[in-house]
């Protein structure tokens, strides 16, 4: 049986990604403002991390991603605006032993480590790879099912079969274990609807790495001089 190629008009990347980025700002200020009170915001927040996750997958599946050396330049933004972001991380608290997990840049940079090191299809390559997802999945934001949610869409979108879309299923589901409800499979309609439509949303490059480390900053900075929020 013959699936349907993943094909997605690059301005409604851009949009998912922006859509993305609202949701994770709405998800963050409700968890780090007003302590997760509001359910509503903590709900529809589930979809950012999802979203992201598609995105990134479908970009490095993307034909010569690999030979163009695409992995390794995502890789080195990751790791700069991961460490760049987790000062405001660590000190906007919720962790455990107060570092871990690490956060959603690293989740990120796991997964994109975890692809670059299976296209080389080698036996080394696999291996690396499996011992990459098995301990950064440990030390990141949404553990396991967040990674293999992105490793069964790279799987999809490079060759379509069922298996990687029963696993995307099923580690959405996952996510339930993490977040206590299934609104992160709300992400599945916005996935199919962009394949359908096409937005001329332009591209800026490094804006979303750029922001995720502002955004947490300045929350950081609202939650430390408001009493409104550090008294809640």
């Amino acid at each position: 049986m013959n699936y349907p190629r993943v094909v997605v008009a690059d301005g409604t990347i851009e949009a998912i990604k922006w859509f993305s980025l609202i949701l994770m700002v709405i998800d963050h200020t409700n968890k780090y403002l007003y302590k997760g009170a509001i359910p509503v915001l903590f709900n529809i927040g589930r979809l950012a991390m999802p979203l992201f996750v598609l995105v990134l997958a479908y970009n490095l599946a993307r034909p010569r991603s690999f030979e163009r050396g695409v992995h390794i330049r995502i890789i080195k933004r990751l790791a700069l605006c991961g460490s760049l972001a987790t000062p405001a991380f660590l000190a906007l608290g919720g962790l455990l032993a107060g570092w871990w997990p690490l956060n959603f840049m690293f989740a990120l940079l796991i997964l994109t480590l975890t692809i670059y090191l299976i296209e080389y299809e080698t036996v080394t390559g696999y291996l690396a790879g499996t011992v990459v997802f098995l301990l950064g999945g440990s030390v990141v934001e949404y553990w396991w099912p967040g990674l293999v949610l992105g490793l069964s869409a790279w799987w999809y979108c490079k060759t379509p079969r069922l298996a990687p879309v029963i696993i995307a299923v099923i580690s959405i589901l996952s996510l339930r274990l993490i977040s206590g409800n299934y609104w992160a499979l709300a992400v599945l309609p916005v996935a199919l609807m962009a394949c359908l439509v096409r937005l001329p949303v332009p591209r800026i490059q490094w804006a979303f790495y750029a922001f995720y480390p502002l955004h947490l900053s300045v929350l950081w900075i609202i939650s430390m001089t408001d009493t409104t929020f550090s008294n809640l």
